[in-house]
């Protein structure tokens, strides 16, 4: 999980010149993603700076393994993440030599492409997409707006909570949003009625990708379970907190959640994150242990992800003044979740649930204990109560339309060189008729 090499030497540097002192794609990062370039079809590439390394490319002329071409020519890394963790880690190795030595710079230089001259697609086929619950601010938060005396239901801190959500409405970053419709029912209301979202909302959360599955009927041990990660991305779960409080109970989400859920393009590796590690944060005196399937001292010591979230908003006023963007929250993803990535994973397959390469799963949420670290405007608005007033005067309780959300994240750590997950965007647009 922890495995540091000359990859992620900080003195490593490349002969691509945007790669060094790049906030995002550095020589120590190297994400997988798939894009294209004007018609051409989808095909798999490489962020380096501020270009795209064709991954294709190098494999049909004969630079990368004849082992791998079948999974690196396809539109999307489904199969090549089935190979797992050890041709992932040997592919960053041989694509951090070429992209850093002079030997073969004449052989790949030509399969260089500006990252503005293309399009970025999702970067695999989402059969199945799970969210879950993990970030325990957040539960706490939301829990106390309709439990005050009980934020937390009496299973949260034994079982990770999570639901099924809709693959087929994952989108890529830079896809906008429809403002959705649904049944609400306002608290004095005697019936519900039909009609857009009035309270649109935004999670500011992690995806995790599924690297090599589980047969059916299989479990995943704790202790293998990082073995089956095959990266991470950033994600936004759109929210409609009025189709939601009406639904939610007894089954929890549907039409609240399942109109689109966008995430960033690029897919950072696990290998890549090596550096960023930490122990998972100590449960607080009193809670109980998780229980031994989902219990691992190696996953309690390095199992934590370093990486800082952001979110940001721009209002259609703001982009029309030229204004920056207003940051909405920062926060740490190891300080927001209360179960890691591995136990997810775990917990998943636990029944025997079985997982597919490429399979999407979000981590819920992720808050901080601190107000500039909430991660959705249920929270920062306090459930509407206390609208945010932005720097122009204008105010948000929920998302209006023409409002644009970007979630970002870096990650940063002593003696490591910085990576970051590039962009998460969306804009909101008006409900059809």
């Amino acid at each position: 999980m922890t495995n540091i090499d000359e990859t992620h030497d900080p003195a490593r540097k490349s002969w691509v010149a945007t790669a060094n002192h790049h906030a995002d794609f550095p020589i120590q990062n190297l994400p997988l993603g798939v894009f294209s370039v004007g018609s051409g079809e989808p095909r798999i590439g490489c962020a380096i700076g501020d270009k795209i390394l064709d991954v294709r490319g190098l494999a049909e002329t004969g630079l990368l393994d004849d082992r791998w071409l079948p999974a690196l020519t396809r539109a999307d890394l489904n199969d090549w993440f089935a190979r797992g963790h050890e041709d992932s880690r040997a592919l960053r190795r041989l694509l951090s030599d070429l992209l850093s030595g002079e030997a073969q710079r004449a052989a790949v230089e030509p399969h260089l492409i500006d990252q503005s001259d293309t399009t970025m697609h999702l970067p695999c086929h989402i059969g199945d997409y799970t969210d879950f619950y993990v970030g325990i601010h957040h539960a706490t938060n939301v829990g106390k707006q309709f439990r005050p005396d009980s934020p937390l239901l009496p299973n949260y801190k034994h079982v990770p909570i999570g639901y099924h959500g809709r693959a087929s409405s994952v989108t890529v970053s830079g896809q906008p949003v429809v403002r959705p419709k649904g049944q609400r029912k306002q608290p004095e209301a005697e019936a519900p009625e039909y009609g857009p979202s009035r309270r649109l909302d935004y999670e500011l959360e992690l995806g995790i990708f599924v690297g090599r599955g589980n047969r059916l009927g299989e479990t995943i041990p704790i202790g293998k379970a990082s073995d089956h990660i095959a990266g991470y991305c950033l994600l936004n779960d759109w929210s409609a907190r009025d189709l939601q409080a009406w639904e939610y109970q007894p089954l929890g989400p549907f039409l609240a959640k399942n109109f689109q859920t966008s995430i960033s393009p690029w897919v950072i590796t696990s290998d890549a994150l090596a550096p960023f590690r930490k122990a998972v944060p100590p449960r607080p005196e009193g809670d109980p242990d998780p229980l031994p399937y989902l219990s691992d001292r190696a996953d309690q010591q390095s199992g934590g992800l370093g990486i800082g979230l952001k979110a940001s908003l721009s209002t259609a006023a703001m982009r029309e003044a030229g204004a920056t963007p207003y940051v909405l929250s920062e926060g740490e993803a190891d300080a927001a979740m209360y179960w890691s990535a591995a136990q997810i994973v775990a917990h998943h397959a636990s029944n025997g649930c079985n997982l597919q390469p490429g399979d999407l799963i979000g981590t819920g949420t992720l808050s901080t204990d601190r107000q500039s670290g909430l991660g959705s405007l249920l929270e920062i608005s306090k459930g509407g109560n206390e609208p945010l007033v932005l720097p122009n005067g204008e105010t948000r309780s929920f998302l209006e339309d023409g409002d644009e959300l970007t979630l970002s994240a870096l990650c940063s750590a002593d003696g490591a060189v910085t990576i970051g997950f590039g962009t998460c965007i969306g804009r909101v647009l008006p409900a059809r008729r």
